[in-house]
């Protein structure tokens, strides 16, 4: 008996239990309707040897109107059948949806940071519907083939008990085979759902984080990851092909045999005195009662049957866990923790007096620094707009970034800052001027990969389920070892949460995870990358301002360039220069000429001061430039 049975049979059983009186009445419509399955095999070997044969035509009549009787008795009996069909099922998928709207609510109370459950609206609907379904299908089909096969047995004992001798056993094989494929068919079909679970995950995943797959140019690990899960699929819909074909030589066998040997043996069973009506009664009760519905019950079971238990384990499973698995509550900072403060913060100097322990990676990441002496970043003469009617958000800027260089970009909100990164990783296209990269076009048709000259993090980091390992490495195609992973990972302060997850190889679960730590997870793989050039669109945002200056001085300390969209004006103080966009205008500079030329800026640095509320530090000048 598998864990997802054991574990479903006690509440199966106290489910039942409640409705005795409902299955009562059940029994009661199903045994009034299956009157006829006894009658069609009996009243037609009566018909037969004391009425046609016998030369009395009256009684054969009246015997064959004795058996369409109770074929519309039958009939009229399916009325209560469905009708107590109803009061059994229906209040089974008033349970479950109580269940799943439960721990649906419960979860999100537990975990209010957490990702909410987005598979609780497949559960409300598809998957309880199924359950209903299936359950209301084997409810239907088990009760007919008990019934029918109580009133056929019963039949065929009344007419010659030999007869049992002949049908029993290979029905009873028949039988032992298929209930045998049931186990192993109930774990194919799991592990069916679970890869197409699987592959819907990575598809919503990717879709989500495509900005970020594009920019990193990490399409074909991408794509890797998701034919993976597409074959795991396809191997476990073969697996469970190959149960069916067992399933339908067991239906052969059962459904088939016994009709073969009747036929074989009727010479022996007329020499042994039975009359030709009793063999025709026989073989009607196989032909049309028995064997009909075995094969009914039989698909359900296989089919209906299957898919219901693997419905109901994972509906009663709960929301954030699989199928027969504990669960497990992972912690869930929205930032970064205390405890992640207090070790950024030491390894911090300007937030603490003591030493302490350098954030330099050592081994630093290797760095693909391209060959030639042209610029690192070369934006001329760039306009772009959304939209051929609306107003440029860049209009004619000019700007080179050298090699090496840490450039801060700051304005107000909307202003076109997160634009500019995503001109210069290639994602939007400018409507007018040009754009290069190590002296190349950013949107190159040939040439290396995209991916080992730039890379982008954006605001919402991208994590995908995997191992932590494989999230770092995401970025570097030819690895890295481990001594330069443990570096970078130490660099951004990514360390203790390493040391929470149980090490690199810990698998992550994205739902589980704070924004904080996503950025994290997102800088360390940035960090680690071996891209020359690293654009940060606020990849800092989440972090408390000592995190965010760790990380942002292990990437100034790392060989490449670095663009920076800030959201706080401490970190344009640590840049090299700094560029302000101020509506179609841009200028660029030392944080010493800009108090001096841009009024703008001025404003921006003095809102801060040492000390000031978190509040103060924000960029937003909306009071000046609303919207």
């Amino acid at each position: 008996m598998t864990t997802a049975t054991a574990r479903l049979l006690p509440r199966a059983r106290r489910f039942l239990r409640r409705r005795t009186r409902v299955l009562l009445l059940l029994a009661g419509w199903s045994l009034l309707e299956s009157a006829h399955t006894f009658l069609g095999g009996y009243g037609l070997a009566k018909a037969l040897d004391q009425g046609f044969l016998a030369g009395h035509t009256g009684v054969g009549l009246a015997w064959l109107g004795v058996t369409a009787l109770a074929v519309v008795v039958g009939g009229l009996a399916g009325r209560g059948v469905f009708r107590g069909l109803a009061d059994l099922v229906e209040p089974l998928r008033d349970s479950l949806v109580r269940q799943v709207v439960s721990r649906s609510l419960a979860h999100a109370v537990a975990h209010p940071a957490r990702a909410a459950d987005s598979a609780v609206v497949s559960r409300l609907t598809n998957q309880t519907e199924i359950a209903r379904d299936s359950f209301a299908g084997l409810v239907l089909v088990a009760r007919s083939f008990v019934f029918t096969a109580a009133g056929a047995v019963l039949g065929l004992l009344s007419l010659a008990p030999q007869l049992l001798l002949i049908v029993v056993p290979p029905l009873a094989a028949g039988l032992l085979l298929f209930l045998a494929t049931l186990r192993p068919m109930a774990a194919r079909q799991r592990a069916f759902l679970q890869a197409d679970e699987d592959l819907s995950t990575q598809f919503g995943a990717v879709a989500e984080g495509l900005r970020d797959v594009v920019a990193c140019g990490a399409q074909q690990q991408t794509a890797a990851r998701a034919y993976d899960l597409i074959e795991d699929e396809a191997r476990a819909a073969r697996q469970l092909a190959g149960w069916a074909a067992v399933r339908c030589l067991a239906l052969g066998l059962a459904g088939q045999l016994p009709i073969l040997l009747l036929l074989v043996t009727a010479p022996w069973l007329l020499r042994q005195g039975l009359t030709p009506g009793v063999v025709l009664g026989a073989l009607t009760y196989l032909t049309q009662s028995l064997l009909p519905a075995l094969h009914t019950l039989m698909n359900a079971l296989g089919s209906a049957g299957t898919r219901l238990l693997v419905v109901l384990d994972r509906l009663t499973a709960g929301p954030g866990r699989a199928p027969d698995q504990e669960s497990t509550t992972a912690p869930d900072p929205e930032t970064i923790t205390a405890r992640d403060q207090e070790t950024t913060t030491a390894a911090d100097p300007e937030t603490t007096t003591a030493p302490g322990p350098t954030a330099t990676p050592d081994p630093a990441p290797h760095v693909a620094v391209p060959p030639g002496g042209g610029p690192g970043v070369e934006l001329r003469a760039v306009t772009f707009a959304y939209g051929p009617a609306a107003l440029p958000v860049l209009h004619g800027l000019d700007l080179t970034v050298a090699p090496g260089e840490h450039l801060v970009v700051v304005g107000p909100s909307g202003i076109g800052k997160s634009t500019l990164t995503a001109l210069v990783a290639g994602l939007l296209e400018p409507g007018h001027g040009e754009i290069r990269v190590a002296g190349r076009p950013v949107r190159a048709r040939s040439g290396p990969d995209p991916s080992l000259l730039r890379v982008l993090i954006p605001q919402q980091a991208y994590v995908f389920s995997g191992t932590l390992r494989e999230n770092l490495l995401y970025l570097c195609p030819d690895g890295a070892s481990a001594p330069a992973l443990e570096a970078s990972s130490d660099a951004v302060g990514l360390g203790p949460l390493v040391r929470r997850l149980g090490g690199f190889d810990a698998p992550l679960d994205p739902g589980a995870l704070s924004q904080g730590e996503r950025q994290l997870i997102a800088l360390g793989r940035a960090h680690l990358s071996p891209a020359p050039l690293v654009l940060l669109d606020e990849a800092t945002c989440h972090l408390d301002p000592a995190a965010e200056t760790r990380a942002e001085r292990a990437f100034a300390e790392r060989p490449g360039t670095l663009i920076v969209v800030a959201h706080r004006i401490t970190s344009a103080r640590r840049a090299d220069r700094i560029l302000v966009l101020d509506g179609v205008r841009a200028i660029c500079g030392t944080h010493e000429e800009l108090l001096e030329r841009s009024a703008l800026y001025r404003d921006l640095a003095g809102s801060w001061q040492p000390g000031a509320p978190e509040r103060a530090e924000r960029i937003s000048a909306k009071s000046r430039y609303p919207g």
